[in-house]
């Protein structure tokens, strides 16, 4: 298997992670979006689904097809359920991630996720950790804009994830996004880090 240095890049809602995957894109580096790829493969894995349908009581897929609303609603309501369902779900992301790190032709790949420094089952495939984060208001005011929601309902979301502080426990790397300073720069010196072997 081809060795590419793999960054988690992870962030609280309204950190600005998207933007700082695009700067990394722009500089040659590809990403894989962990969220996006696990709806993807929700639409395409059967043995999958016949898991997910196994564990989540035999209704939740019909005619091959996830039944989103019925799976969110029994796995949330259901800790030991939400975690037998990670337990197939994590390794089949890991699985789809390694056979696309392959297809790359770039030394370091990046891998987006907004919960993986939460699921240690996925943690063995990452070798850097960059928390982008954000002076809470920034946040609040970004996710307002973005998803047209009130400040409560943002706050609520925020409750609901891990703190920045406990996140930066665990990184190699940070990046404030603050909306007055380049972060350019520090995308690159990253990169350069990595490959200079400082890391």
């Amino acid at each position: 298997m081809k060795k590419s240095s793999v960054i988690l890049c992870t962030g609280g809602i309204g950190s600005g992670k998207s933007y700082i995957v695009k700067v990394f894109n722009a500089l040659g580096v590809p990403s894989y979006d962990a969220d996006s790829n696990t709806k993807r493969l929700y639409d395409i894995d059967c043995v999958l689904l016949e898991r997910i349908n196994a564990i989540a009581g035999g209704d939740v897929v019909k005619d091959g097809v996830l039944q989103r609303a019925a799976f969110a609603a029994k796995i949330f309501s259901d800790p030991r359920m939400l975690a037998e369902v990670e337990s197939v779900v994590h390794p089949a992301v890991a699985e789809d991630f390694l056979k696309w790190k392959e297809e790359q032709e770039s030394d370091i790949v990046l891998m987006e996720s907004a919960i993986l420094l939460e699921k240690p089952l996925l943690l063995p495939i990452i070798d850097h950790v960059l928390v982008v984060h954000a002076p809470e208001e920034i946040r609040i005011e970004r996710v307002m804009t973005r998803d047209n929601v009130s400040r409560e309902r943002v706050l609520q979301r925020i409750s609901n994830q891990w703190s920045d502080s406990r996140r930066l426990e665990m990184a190699d790397f940070s990046i404030e996004t603050n909306d007055r300073d380049s972060i350019i720069a520090e995308v690159m010196d990253i990169i350069k880090t990595i490959r200079d072997g400082k890391r």
